[in-house]
């Protein structure tokens, strides 16, 4: 930075780096882990360099089947939990985007007492209201079941209300207009509106995804199979009382996996994240 010593800009590295260091550590000797032998595991100190079963504790993992879990195969609980993460976050985007659009730029009778429906839904999260709606999943037959797993997740107040304040910045000159065009509803929202919300979305897209990848509570409920889980289900039942009965290089190779896909997300959409984050002028 201009007009910073090289005293203060190197503190400053050390301090990043330290700060790296601290919380990529855990991570890094899970992967360790992950690459070892059950014996050397369960036979204290870990090495600090990766072991070679890599390919084959990997491969058990993805393919195998874990026993604790029912023989199920991590692959089968990632495709699970993927399928819920994306219904999730492109299901609330979904509904958000069109409840906003309505709201804002329709005029129909009751229009704000149904904003304001929605929004005071902030406080009834699903664990206030889980037990109705478990009895609605339940009544439609959708235990263990991918609906079941999404639908009750999807609609979402939060996002609702950050599209609506967005889209009451869109200049009135705009819609006139894209009325004078000739442009229709659809037409508008379409090519005008989408576009213009794309990193709002994007940045959407990054939280909801890991909002739905990491939910506990609503699949332990709604899943009786183990081939129906989630992978932060499984890792809580691949844990035993007793070290002897756990499978911990398994446990650290699910761990890894766990947390790929969220990360990969980030990294793929660190840019649009971002700039949905900090950018206040469209």
């Amino acid at each position: 930075m201009i007009g910073q010593s090289p005293i203060r800009i190197g503190i400053a590295h050390i301090v990043l780096i330290l700060g790296i260091v601290v919380v990529a550590f855990p991570i890094y000797y899970t992967f360790v882990a992950s690459t070892h032998s059950l014996q050397t595991i369960l036979r204290p100190p870990l090495p600090l360099v990766p072991g070679d079963r890599f390919f084959e504790n990997y491969w058990t993992a993805l393919f195998g089947g874990v026993g604790r879990i029912g023989g199920v195969s991590v692959g089968t609980l990632l495709l699970n939990t993927t399928v819920m993460a994306l219904g999730i976050a492109v299901g609330k985007i979904v509904i958000s985007i069109l409840s906003a659009y309505a709201i804002v730029f329709f005029r129909f009778p009751l229009r704000m007492m149904f904003f304001w429906l929605i929004f005071i839904t902030l406080m009834l999260p699903v664990e206030v209201r889980i037990l109705p709606t478990y009895k609605v999943m339940v009544d439609f037959g959708l235990i263990d079941t991918y609906a079941g797993l999404t639908l009750p997740l999807m609609a979402s107040a939060t996002a609702t209300l950050l599209f609506r304040q967005f889209f009451l910045t869109i200049p009135g000159e705009l819609v006139e207009a894209a009325r004078v065009d000739g442009a229709g509803p659809w037409r508008f929202f379409k090519d005008i509106l989408l576009p213009l919300s794309k990193t709002n979305i994007a940045a959407l897209f990054v939280i909801l995804f890991i909002y739905g990848w990491t939910q506990y509570l609503w699949p332990l409920l709604v899943t009786n199979r183990n081939d129906m889980g989630t992978i932060v289900i499984a890792l809580k039942k691949m844990i035993s009382f007793a070290d002897a009965d756990t499978e911990w290089h398994l446990v650290m190779v699910t761990s890894i996996l766990a947390i790929v896909p969220p990360i990969l997300v980030v990294l793929f959409m660190q840019r649009w994240f971002v700039k949905g984050l900090v950018e206040t002028e469209k």
